[in-house]
């Protein structure tokens, strides 16, 4: 093996090292607890909105009703993408789910998006 290759596997092992060392990252909800995420006028009735930063996505299934979910699918984790016609859509594979109860409605997922609970203060979401 050359110097070079040697210190180049030396160098990424103790990369790796250094990032378990560290922890696993905070999660984005966790972080956002306490904060606004997004505002009222974001998120239409009957639909919803995906507030990536976040990673959650607040549904308004009637007039002032909030939900909110993590936007990970629960099949592949990737971020859902869209809200229309009463579903939560993530594009990557096809799964949907309620806008009312995070469940999915067509697969390929099979388990529920992760609720989050949020609060209205004027025209602020607030991620409790």
């Amino acid at each position: 093996m050359s110097r070079r290759r040697l210190l180049g596997t030396a160098g990424a092992a103790a990369a790796v090292t250094a990032v378990s060392a560290c922890g696993e990252p905070p999660d984005p909800q966790e972080i956002r607890r306490g904060h606004v995420i997004g505002q009222v006028d974001e998120v239409p009735e009957g639909g919803g909105a995906v507030f990536s930063q976040s990673k959650l996505v607040v549904t308004q299934p009637e007039k002032g009703e909030y939900k909110a979910f993590s936007a990970s699918c629960t099949h592949g984790g990737c971020t859902v993408q869209e809200v229309e016609d009463e579903v939560i859509r993530c594009l990557c594979h096809g799964s949907e789910f309620d806008i009312t109860s995070g469940e999915p409605v067509t697969g390929p997922a099979q388990e529920p998006l992760e609720p989050f609970t949020v609060t209205i203060d004027g025209e602020d979401i607030i991620l409790d």
